[in-house]
């Protein structure tokens, strides 16, 4: 039995689980309950919503497919009413796919999380929800903690958890911390084992009723050796656990370098593709300041010029969102500064790009030397399953509606969705044997683009 000499008060955190099975709801709610959470369920995502007109739980995990209106439909009533649109909700589901959880996190969920939840997952998640205390943030307690094992007081000396200065992840570093705290569990496992132990051998020699002294010879004096036994015993124990841990330990590290291995070279190639997308991106930057030619002028002729804009949009994000938030807000403040009065068009032209995956998975940018040939599809299903409404996030339609209001009618704003347009900013090249989809691909991130213009009587050529 552990006895801290201390302890950290917490205020109890409590969590919203919206699922129509019963089993499902009651395993993740006993995973929660394990860290001191109060949970609340619902079957449906209706009664989830009526739920929260009362309550404000610090989290929701939300199933997917439901009866009636489902997770995402749930997630984007939520995300869109003001007074819950703040509280986190992770996707609890067994849907699985880029493209799922693409979509998921554009209508503003933190991450999907799969249906069959390990406790270590749950962890994760609880700790990213901010629910737990990060024990990485903690100083270490000015009072070393004490542990009673099998009777005696034993202090627990405290673990260091610096991280690197530079933020990088330490995989060496947190395998050695694993490594110590599992000796050290160990050791406490056997100490309290073996003292127990011999305890109750010590108590069942000492117990034993002796045979009346008239049916027995008196024995001769002899040496008691059951401390020496014990001892060998305890040292054969020992050298097995320790054998045991170190093979353990041997394997977890050989594990380790191998995942250590991969990463690198995972990171090696997303900076590659890093690279290839900035020399996109400056190319388009180049190619949109040498067109735009476009001049907005007032009535007196006292207004600056100001030329439309062209924003690329990578794969997978929604169009009015991000980063064309910013060019919005700035080309539509502009526009006021000068007293525009007409059209602004916001249109959405998609590129076609060179894909790897499938349509259960889902779909993601092929790698940059796979050959052209090799491409599992040529288009772009991730705009083609979005829907009008999908299209902008709550801040960019935030953002139209703000402007609307302001200037009460003069300006006009229209969404158009280009789809697969022929009005590409950047050709295509010729499909040959030796091409590549890096180079294929340069071409659809440029073509995967927003365009912001305007229009009216008093707008320029």
């Amino acid at each position: 039995m552990r006895d801290l000499s201390y302890t950290i008060p917490m205020a109890r955190k409590r969590v919203l689980v919206v699922d129509d099975s019963k089993s499902a709801r009651v395993i993740l709610s006993r995973m929660l309950e394990k860290y001191d959470i109060e949970v609340d369920m619902a079957d449906a995502a209706e009664r989830a919503i009526e739920y929260l007109k009362g309550n404000r739980p610090d989290a929701i995990f939300m199933d997917h497919q439901m009866p009636g209106m489902d997770g995402l439909q749930a997630l984007q009533s939520i995300k869109s009413n003001p007074q819950t649109a703040m509280i986190p909700i992770m996707m609890y589901t067994s849907q699985e796919g880029e493209l799922y959880v693409g979509q998921a996190r554009a209508l503003g969920a933190m991450g999907v999380l799969p249906k069959q939840v390990r406790p270590v997952d749950v962890s994760k998640v609880l700790y990213e929800l901010h629910l737990l205390p990060d024990r990485r943030d903690m100083n270490d307690p000015a009072l070393a903690p004490v542990e009673i094992i099998g009777g005696s007081p034993v202090e627990v000396l405290p673990v260091s958890k610096n991280m690197p200065a530079s933020g990088s992840i330490d995989w060496g570093r947190r395998v050695e911390s694993a490594v110590k705290d599992q000796g050290v569990d160990l050791r406490r496992f056997i100490v309290a084992s073996l003292d127990s132990f011999a305890a109750r051998i010590v108590s069942d020699v000492r117990h034993d009723p002796a045979p009346p002294a008239e049916a027995l010879p008196a024995p001769p004096p002899k040496r008691d050796h059951l401390p020496w036994a014990l001892a060998i015993a305890a040292a054969v124990i020992l050298a097995v656990a320790f054998a045991a841990s170190w093979l353990m330990t041997r394997s977890e590290l050989a594990a380790a370098q191998a995942q250590l291995s991969g990463l690198s070279a995972a990171n090696a190639e997303l900076q590659r593709t890093r690279a290839d997308l900035s020399a996109t991106v400056k190319d388009l930057t180049a190619a949109v300041a040498a067109g735009n030619n476009g001049v907005i002028g007032s009535a007196v002729g006292a207004v600056a010029p100001l030329a439309s804009r062209v924003e690329p949009v990578p794969y997978g994000e929604i169009p009015f969102d991000r980063t064309r938030i910013d060019v919005l807000r700035d080309f539509l403040a502009k526009l006021e500064a000068q007293g525009f009065r007409g059209v602004v068009r916001i249109t959405n032209l998609a590129g076609m790009f060179c894909l790897s995956g499938n349509a259960a998975d889902g779909y993601a940018p092929a790698a940059a030397g796979l050959p052209l040939s090799k491409c599992d599809l040529i288009g772009n299903p991730f705009e083609e399953s979005l829907s009008g409404q999908q299209r902008q996030s709550l801040a960019f339609a935030n953002l139209i509606a703000g402007v609307r209001q302001r200037a009460l009618g003069a300006i006009t704003i229209d969404l158009e969705n280009g789809g697969n347009s022929p009005r590409n900013i950047t050709p295509y090249p010729a499909r040959t044997e030796g091409l590549t989809a890096g180079e294929w691909n340069r071409a659809a991130a440029a073509n995967n683009r927003v365009e912001f213009a305007a229009e009216g009587a008093n707008a320029g050529p």
